[in-house]
């Protein structure tokens, strides 16, 4: 199976199965696959702990965003958010010298601002599909506060990701495809992206 693209990036909306597809995909092509993995090599390149990192590595609230700005504005300030981001570009650009797959972190906009080639794909779902993904993930949860945890994290993604790209996370032309894991399951998902990467 010859891949016919170097690297893959994956983004996703929450509980969407970005990290099991990207687990499939890195089984059949016998590449590796960075999700949790980018924590570990996001915390050695930035300094910052472990749940720093985990906290602030890929979502950021609309009222952290607003006061973010306010306190780079001042000489004095010097934002985590910006230092793990910039951690994280690092880390991104180095693991794409080999083929692998990298889900989230912004990586479709950091290769493409590289020069990296890579193919971009975009996972989605209804939400009613992802809450019960949610509910498998966190047994804590309520039925009550699924969808609204749900919400949260997409809109949390979207903010952060429009800070450092400046672009909109549900953007199409962001990737190369964007397909409805809901209508398709994990699996299919996972048969229709080898079709189009391989030959």
């Amino acid at each position: 199976m010859k891949l016919k693209y170097p690297v893959i990036t994956i983004g996703r909306e929450y509980c969407a199965y970005g990290r099991t597809v990207a687990s499939g995909l890195a089984e059949h092509l016998g590449i590796k696959y960075y999700d949790k993995d980018f924590v570990d090599k996001t915390v050695a390149e930035s300094g910052f702990s472990k749940d720093i990192v985990q906290e602030e590595s890929e979502t950021m609230s609309g009222a952290s965003k607003i006061l973010d700005d306010v306190l780079n504005a001042t000489a004095i300030y010097s934002s985590s958010y910006d230092k793990i981001f910039e951690a994280q570009k690092a880390v991104a650009l180095d693991l794409a010298k080999e083929p692998c797959i990298l889900v989230g972190r912004c990586a479709n906009c950091i290769l493409r601002e590289a020069g990296v080639e890579s193919f971009n794909i975009f996972l989605y779902a209804d939400v009613d599909y992802r809450m019960k993904r949610c509910a498998e993930l966190h047994p804590e949860l309520d039925e009550k506060h699924l969808e609204k945890y749900v919400r949260k994290m997409d809109e949390d993604r979207q903010v952060y990701y429009k800070k450092y790209t400046g672009s909109e996370v549900y953007d199409s032309r962001n990737y190369d495809i964007c397909i409805d894991v809901g209508t398709f399951g994990p699996q299919k998902t996972i048969d229709i992206i080898l079709s189009l990467i391989t030959e």
